[in-house]
């Protein structure tokens, strides 16, 4: 007998996403506003795991097809105030390690790229979107 855990569940629904992102093509920028208010309500559970993996799905998102991060550029207003209060949630531990860093699981971080992924995939206007939402961001194309 197969038994699932709830992080099992979750795995495989991640890679399922990742799966549908990798051979969607055309089919994702249709519906792009369909996925704003679970990516929206996913963000608010203010869960670091489901932020997390919010995330990582985002970051594959805005690569996954022409014009999508451009697409999703009018809807920062709903997928970024989540974002611009974790922005600096890195874990403080002092002289320890946190391996958070290696598994891709450190929320500051991941918001970060994901930002910086959203600039560069968001055409002309993502950077001044971002900066309205995220006043601390700062550029990773202007130098």
């Amino acid at each position: 007998v197969l038994r699932f855990t709830l992080y099992n569940k979750t795995f495989l629904l991640f890679l399922g996403i990742h799966d549908m992102l990798e051979h969607g093509g055309a089919k994702i920028l249709p519906v792009i506003p369909q996925l704003i208010i679970p990516i929206k309500n996913a963000l608010n559970t203010r869960d670091r795991s489901v932020i997390c993996t919010t995330l990582k799905i985002l970051q594959h998102l805005v690569v996954a097809g022409d014009m999508v991060g451009e697409a999703l550029v009018p809807y920062y207003r709903q997928i970024l105030p989540v974002l611009n209060l974790f922005k600096n949630a890195n874990a403080n531990r002092g002289d320890a390690i946190d391996y958070s860093q290696q598994k891709r699981e450190n929320v500051g971080d991941l918001i970060e790229e994901t930002l910086g992924a959203f600039e560069r995939h968001g055409g002309p206007d993502a950077f001044i979107n971002i900066k309205y939402m995220v006043p601390t961001y700062e550029s990773c194309i202007l130098a």
